[in-house]
């Protein structure tokens, strides 16, 4: 048995500009900086949001749904701020801001008898920028079945500058998409997310399938040496560096997540009807109190973000996911007739329980525990889990900025 769900995905392609108004594009996007920009100041002057969305829309350079879409955004950067102090007000933007666009508005594609895909993008008022979509095999069988299919929508697209390349980034949405009932689950991967890495864990009723522990330190060491630069120009008021290297962050942030959440569901692919099963850590901010250095570490970890990259990449594999309760999964013993839960159990990355003896990785033992806990929920067999394999890890190769 399945769900249906709705499914969106972003799909990548190269612009073969045809038209010989490159430019254009370029002229776009510094609009839509202005547009940006503009909103931001007029909000400092204190205008009324009604007014500034008329009076940036009459005098935006944009065609009126693409200049909408710039001005939405800075109005969601501007309410994240007042729902946030500690955030800090969004800077100025700096760099070309991508051009945003609605389907049949803003840009339209065209499927052509030999399948190649054309596009026209309207950078500005009665000018079009036209050519040919270039991107790989998978990409393009997507988008012709989202432009042919009653049951996808092709939704809004972003033109930006890539490696020194034109880029159009289009998103298509599956709206019936089916994804596995939980309840007919028969492998529980537990999931154990922290700030260097994510460990797996696979268990059946019979017993534990597999695990592995995939180490993304860079990412880590990145957002710290991001945050000490942007912590010395904010003390220097050095604000449009300051925002070039918080853009910067969070771009590497965003590419390694989803290599990350790619790698593990290639491996959760392995398993037999699989279910993903995370802690549910929607008030873990409300309970950190750790002092200021590890309370901000803490707190700005990109928990949310990668679990939702991986949720969202096994939808597409119909892999359904879950979560469960957190509480003491790192401190309890994974062995099933001991389960002796005490905050000595765990010593950084080393698990030796008190009680019993049994030693693990922490994280991988916590991701045992998450799946225990699932079952356990389900009214399943849980598995005694006398013996372990050995710990498996990855580490993630990340390119450097």
């Amino acid at each position: 048995m399945t769900d249906t769900v709705e499914l969106t995905k972003t799909l990548v392609f190269q612009l073969d500009i045809q038209s010989d108004n490159v430019e254009l594009l370029e002229e776009a996007r510094l609009e839509c900086r202005r547009v940006f920009n503009e909103v931001l100041r007029l909000d400092r002057e204190g205008w009324d949001w009604d007014d500034i969305d008329d009076t940036v829309t009459q005098n935006a350079d944009l065609v009126n749904n693409t200049a909408q879409r710039i001005i939405n955004k800075a109005f969601d950067a501007i309410q994240a701020y007042y729902d946030n102090d500690d955030w800090g007000r969004p800077w100025y933007k700096h760099e070309s801001f991508p051009l945003r666009m609605n389907y049949g508005e803003g840009y339209n594609l065209f499927l052509e008898d030999d399948e190649s895909v054309r596009f026209r993008l309207s950078a500005k008022p009665y000018k079009h920028v036209k050519g040919e979509l270039r991107g790989s095999p998978d990409q393009h069988e997507l988008l012709e079945r989202a432009m042919e299919s009653d049951e996808w929508r092709v939704g809004t697209a972003e033109a930006l500058v890539r490696n020194g390349g034109n880029e159009l980034h289009v998103t298509i949405t599956h709206e019936s998409a089916e994804v596995r009932e939980k309840s007919t689950a028969e492998t529980v991967v537990g999931v154990d997310i922290n700030e260097d890495c994510i460990a797996l864990a696979a268990l059946t009723e019979s017993g534990i399938e597999d695990s592995i522990v995939i180490d993304f330190p860079e990412i880590k060491a990145q957002r710290h040496r991001y945050f000490t630069r942007r912590k010395r120009m904010q003390q220097a008021d050095q604000t449009a560096f300051n925002e070039l290297f918080r853009t910067k962050e969070q771009r590497f942030v965003h590419d390694q997540l989803h290599k990350v959440s790619r790698l593990v569901v290639r491996w959760i692919q392995r398993f037999e009807r699989p279910i993903v099963v995370f802690e549910d850590l929607k008030d873990m901010r409300d309970d950190i109190e750790y002092g200021t250095r590890m309370n901000r570490r803490l707190h700005c970890l990109p928990f949310a973000h990668l679990r939702k990259f991986i949720t969202y990449k096994a939808a597409w594999c119909g892999i359904p996911t879950d979560d469960v309760d957190p509480a003491y999964t790192s401190q309890r013993c994974t062995r099933t007739s001991c389960e002796h839960t005490e905050r000595a159990n765990r010593n950084r990355k080393r698990f030796k329980c008190c009680a019993c003896g049994r030693q693990d990785h922490s994280d991988r033992g916590a991701g045992i525990s998450v799946a225990k806990n699932w079952l356990y929920r389900s009214n399943r067999n849980v598995p005694a889990l006398n013996t372990l394999p050995q710990v498996r890890k990855w580490k993630l190769r990340c390119s450097q900025e």
